[in-house]
């Protein structure tokens, strides 16, 4: 058929790949011309057939989509992609379209939707889930916050982090060659610093607020 639309299968899974080519020979203007189980037969394959449309899985052995897409549409860039997949993650969806695929759909889309998805990426024109748009739109997550800075010296972090691996004062003393009253000082410095009333406060505060590992 003249307007038949050449398009090749990647996907690390034989009976995807299957199912797909069944589809696609149920549809007189969409031809399957070749398969890939990887990013890299996808690039080898593509020399050789240079398709109009490749469905690309992303999570593959050996090399992944995103990074068999952007080799791809560097070297040709008239083969268009559309990322077909199971997952959904907003990093995954942001890896691919910057990649330079033009659609992203995931594993449960109809067959129609497939084939209309197919038809608008030989035209040019973007086809993404839903799910991919909310992925696209949601709000990044907030930078970590460094821990907040009690001031404490170097010999207090030391204390600290004793009291975290659970030694005891005389245990500490022990261990930084002190005596006990000068642990006994270091920890009331600590407890004042931190704004607690007792070590086990300090304990806790200290690993939620990744004070000390």
């Amino acid at each position: 058929m003249k307007n038949t639309i050449r398009v090749m299968l990647v996907d690390d899974h034989d009976m995807v790949r299957k199912g797909l080519g069944v589809f696609l020979k149920a549809k007189p203007d969409l031809q399957l011309i070749a398969e890939a189980r990887n990013g890299q037969e996808a690039i080898d394959q593509c020399a050789i057939e240079q398709p109009d449309v490749i469905l690309m899985d992303l999570v593959m052995p050996e090399m992944d989509g995103a990074a068999a897409t952007r080799i791809i549409r560097q070297r040709w860039p008239q083969v268009q992609i559309v990322a077909l997949t199971s997952f959904q993650e907003k990093n995954l969806v942001h890896d691919v379209l910057q990649a330079g695929a033009i659609g992203y759909l995931l594993k449960n889309v109809s067959i129609d939707e497939l084939a209309t998805a197919i038809r608008a990426a030989h035209a040019g024109q973007s086809t993404l889930a839903q799910e991919a748009v909310q992925a696209l739109i949601q709000p990044a997550a907030p930078a970590a916050e460094p821990p907040p800075d009690y001031e404490l010296t170097a010999r207090e972090m030391e204390v600290l982090s004793l009291l975290v691996e659970g030694l005891n004062n005389p245990e500490i003393a022990e261990k930084l060659v002190v005596s006990r009253a000068t642990v006994k000082a270091h920890v009331s410095h600590i407890l004042n610093k931190m704004g607690v009333s007792n070590r086990a406060e300090a304990i806790a505060l200290a690993l939620r607020q990744e004070v000390v590992e």
